[in-house]
């Protein structure tokens, strides 16, 4: 008795996870503008909007917002108002810079900026290191040969995303990096039968 009732517990809250999901996540913007407050998940990328008209601070629950390759000449204000954001995709766009004001978010612990061909890298982190939520950062297919020198003051990173770049060697700058667990390399230039600096001499795991 007691398992049967264990199974309906299960299939029950599995039911009601996947109608929660089904809710809370949307890809057409009209469809979340009927009701701003039940949108968690914003996936908008490749979408011909004009995000920059748009006020985003409307999602006052908004956790994960995709706006990757919506020709962004910078990032739209209304987006720092988003207190609840943990994760944002701005990669492919045409920005050189983040507002300075992208500390105000404060809960954002993940960020895409992968495909950025016009980022000003060393101020980008610069504005990123003082941001102690952070713990994920992607900067794939940047056509980076090295990191700036400031990056090693990027404390509170966890996972570092390079793929696709141009690396001939591991970068430097991240052997400081107290917290740092996962580095990926894939699609660089560096020489993959290095073990023994891939993984005992860093102290963090590092996929090639």
């Amino acid at each position: 008795m007691k398992t049967y009732i264990k199974i309906i517990f299960v299939f029950v809250c599995t039911i009601h996870f996947t109608m929660t999901a089904q809710q809370t996540e949307f890809r057409n913007l009209n469809e979340a503008l009927k009701n701003p407050e039940k949108v968690v998940r914003l996936d908008l990328s490749n979408q011909n909007i004009d995000v920059a008209k748009l006020d985003l601070s409307m999602f006052k629950n908004l956790e994960y917002l995709n706006l990757k390759n919506d020709h962004l000449k910078s990032v739209p204000s209304s987006i720092l108002k988003l207190k609840k954001l943990k994760e944002l995709d701005l990669s492919g766009n045409d920005f050189e810079t983040l507002p300075n004001d992208f500390t105000k978010l404060t809960s954002l612990n993940e960020l895409w900026l992968n495909d950025e061909v016009n980022l000003n890298l060393p101020k980008t982190i610069g504005l990123l290191t003082k941001m102690n939520n952070i713990k994920k950062l992607h900067l794939e297919n940047d056509a980076l040969k090295e990191l700036p020198n400031n990056f090693e003051n990027f404390k509170s990173l966890e996972y570092l995303y390079l793929n696709g770049n141009k690396f001939e060697n591991i970068p430097l700058q991240i052997k400081g990096l107290p917290h740092l667990q996962y580095l990926e390399l894939r699609q660089n230039n560096v020489n993959p039968q290095s073990i023994e600096m891939r993984n005992l001499n860093f102290g963090f795991k590092i996929e090639l």
